[in-house]
């Protein structure tokens, strides 16, 4: 009798099979003595579309809605049909005794096995294979750590809770708005919110009205000071989020600032404060999925899809980088040793800062490795395979590039700096100088001239009391700025910590851990709003279109709210950590029966509405299925 090794792509599959001796060929799976490998092609199963449950659901009809089936069958997906009935014939073949869930290791892989499991109507006892690198030696480990695929029931829950919401919403949203405005409309518990969030801030952009201001600079020869307004105006919201300087130096009136340039000119001055701080910064965080795909945003201009295929890439590949369907940033004590045997196996140029003096390979802190902070994945770190640079192409390894750096940066010392503050004194007039000295360039060696932390220019040690004149006055007129609109990195980091700036304290309580979709899904969701023509990108930057911005006006708050799919999103994620069969069922009933009052609901919002928005004509087929939210589309070439 034989093991059936169920991967969720072919190419890991493969791998899989490789480690394990597994070579015989086979159409669709490969065989050996003691094991039978066999893949999926991303989702092979699904949910039925709603013309699939009940008839009467063919067509569109306001008067059917809420579509509300008390249990949602599934279906096996046409185009991966052939690929489904090997995988069935295997799970019931009389040569196979038992089964090893291999698909990716999170939420969405134990619902693809799941549902496949289901639809082939098998039985057979399932281990579980649960890793986070596809390094061989990781591979070898995971088998000879399979769990009972009972240990991860509360996770297919959560999983089977997620979809089946994303289609309750999704379905019943979409066809009521689409109906009501005679428009194919997209609406999503995920995408919708998401949507608003850009729709938000360009209009505070066409609402922002700019402001002329002037700053008052005078030159004391060896360093020089912005004029301090002693009324300054409260910054307006566009300043707080996009103006790095301080209200505090601006004058609003061109005449007071001349008066002050003249007042001032060549009068004696005086230090009346001086401070020095020292200040400390540790070396940043290890990746997760989101805050890599905004360093790449930021640093190279990646788009969050491009950068989450540039690390499957490099972890399916390649095998250079760990799993990066992450949420979290830290990793466990035991992998203290696996991460100093990594950081000695580093290429040039990184083998250099590994040997480098101030270089500490047995360096601990709680802030890199703490187990309390890793649910099914650690951070994302290079593996321990070798890496030949050279193999790589040149976006995978600006990549790894930032992966490794980020690795390395953490076995090395805080960055330590002098910021120095200087109040001059010209007559009544107050000025005000920054700067900053580094002490020990720390990490930020690891890094060269990409410094994290912003620098002001030097000041000249000077104590209270010390005099100078006013060597030169300038005024310098400029305009206050409009937020910026949004680019992947913004939208991302707004979309990871939903719920934030929430005024009340026990809702922002609960929201913390929460966020719109998951680090696997939100590159698809922004790409989704830009395929179904709600967004679109301006060179580095994510806009709204005309139609998105009229399907936030039409829809209710509920479901454009970033606190509601938060809300969702962490009810999910508890359910997910629920090892109490009673306590689960009870938890996804409770959630479940919420999602159906909330459809009901957003049907009679569409119903209801009042027509005060036309939407631009265009082709509209009701046969077409709307979006149902953050499902995350997996696809794959069966040969590959």
């Amino acid at each position: 009798m034989k093991k059936l090794i169920v991967a969720e792509k072919p190419s890991v599959g493969r791998d899989i099979a490789r480690v394990l001796g597994v070579k015989q060929q086979g159409d669709g799976y490969l065989y050996g003595e003691e094991y039978v490998v066999t893949w999926a092609v991303g989702h092979l199963v699904s949910l039925c579309e709603p013309g699939e449950c009940e008839d009467r659901w063919k067509k569109w009809s306001m008067l059917d809605l809420p579509m509300l089936p008390q249990r949602i069958p599934l279906k096996v997906l046409p185009a991966t049909r052939s690929q489904f009935a090997t995988v069935k014939k295997l799970m019931n073949s009389a040569k196979i005794d038992s089964i090893i869930c291999a698909t990716d290791s999170a939420r969405e892989g134990e619902l693809i096995f799941r549902y496949i499991y289901q639809m082939a109507g098998c039985q057979k006892p399932v281990e579980r294979l649960w890793i986070s690198s596809m390094t061989d030696a990781a591979i070898r480990q995971g088998f000879e750590a399979l769990k009972p695929a009972s240990a991860y029931d509360a996770l297919y829950e959560s999983a089977r809770c997620r979809s089946e919401a994303d289609w309750l919403v999704g379905m019943n949203a979409s066809r009521a708005f689409s109906l009501k405005y005679d428009a194919h409309l997209s609406i999503g518990r995920v995408q919708t919110p998401t949507l608003n969030l850009i729709v938000r801030r360009d209009r505070e952009i066409e609402s922002f009205v700019p402001q002329d201001y002037w700053e008052v600079r005078a030159n004391f020869g060896d360093y020089e000071g912005l004029w301090i307004n002693p009324s300054p105006r409260p910054a307006d919201e566009g300043e707080k989020k996009d103006d790095k300087k301080s209200p505090e130096t601006r004058v609003y009136d061109k005449e007071t600032a001349e008066q002050v340039k003249n007042a001032v000119k060549g009068r004696p001055a005086r230090v009346a404060e001086s401070t020095c701080e020292r200040k400390r910064f540790s070396p940043p965080q290890l990746f997760d999925l989101t805050s890599l795909q905004r360093e790449a945003n930021r640093k190279f201009g990646f788009s969050a899809d491009k950068t989450l295929k540039l690390a499957q890439a490099l972890y399916e590949t390649h095998k250079l980088v760990t799993y990066p369907r992450t949420d979290s940033r830290y990793l466990p004590d035991d992998m203290r040793p696996k991460v100093k045997k990594t950081l000695g196996l580093l290429p040039e140029p990184y083998a250099a800062m590994v040997r480098a003096e101030q270089a500490d390979l047995d360096a601990y802190s709680k802030r890199y490795y703490d187990n309390s902070k890793i649910s099914d994945h650690h951070a994302i770190v290079p593996t321990d395979k070798r890496a030949n640079l050279n193999g790589l192409q040149p976006d995978e390894k600006k990549l790894y590039d930032l992966i490794v750096r980020r690795l390395i940066a953490i076995h090395y010392p805080d960055y330590v700096c002098e910021n120095a503050k200087i109040i001059t004194q010209v007559d009544e007039h107050r000025f005000k100088s920054l700067g900053t000295m580094p002490v020990e360039e720390g990490w930020h060696a690891v890094y060269g001239a990409d410094k994290s932390e912003s620098r002001e220019p030097p000041l000249p040690k000077l104590s209270v009391g010390d005099e100078r004149r006013v060597e030169k006055v300038a005024v310098k007129a400029s305009k206050t700025k409009a937020p910026q609109a949004h680019t992947d990195a913004s939208i991302l980091n707004l979309m990871e910590n939903a719920g934030r700036d929430i005024e009340d304290e026990a809702l922002r309580e609960q929201m913390k851990s929460s966020g719109l979709g998951t680090p696997a899904t939100r590159a698809a969701i922004i790409e989704r709003l830009i395929q179904v023509g709600y967004a679109k990108r301006s060179g580095k930057h994510i806009v709204s279109t005309q139609k998105g911005r009229q399907l936030i006006d039409v829809v209710p708050a509920q479901i454009s709210s970033a606190v509601t799919t938060g809300k969702w999103e962490k009810a999910l994620a508890e359910m997910a950590s629920f090892h109490e069969a009673s306590a689960r069922t009870a938890k996804s009933q409770r959630f479940m029966s919420g999602i159906r009052r909330f459809s009901e609901f957003l049907v009679d919002a569409a119903r209801n509405a009042p027509v005060t928005v036309q939407f631009e004509k265009e082709a509209f087929r009701p046969a077409q299925k709307p979006a149902s939210g953050g499902r995350r589309k997996t696809a794959a070439n069966p040969k590959k």
